[in-house]
């Protein structure tokens, strides 16, 4: 019987589903601080116990993408804040190769943010 953590990923078709499964692998590799949950039906990645991001996929475009928590505290050029007022967002096209160093740049800018 799988959790419900498990039924987000198992249940998205491809190519979703390994784009979803290689963000997950990149952001709990990041640090071992970092622990995966689920919160509102989304996987919640928390560092140190504090939510740092949750990754969904977007309703209209089917586009996956990282929800960064303290997003208005982060500078990326790269992250989008469309109406929300404290997170943004990073979109991923499933269908290329993930940009993992500006992935990489994000996360670390937020988990600076965190262990301030």
């Amino acid at each position: 019987m799988h959790s419900e953590l498990d039924n987000f990923y198992i249940i998205k078709e491809e190519p979703n589903k390994s784009c979803l499964l290689a963000l997950r692998a990149l952001i709990v590799g990041l640090d071992p601080k970092i622990n995966e949950t689920i919160k509102y039906g989304m996987p919640c990645f928390c560092y140190a116990k504090k939510p740092l991001c949750y990754l969904w996929v977007d309703k209209k475009t089917d586009e996956p993408y990282i929800l960064m928590v303290e997003g208005k505290k982060l500078l990326h050029p790269k992250l989008e804040d469309g109406n929300r007022s404290k997170m943004k967002i990073f979109r991923v096209n499933a269908n290329e190769d993930l940009p993992v160093i500006t992935i990489n740049e994000i996360l670390h800018e937020a988990l600076n943010f965190y262990s301030l």
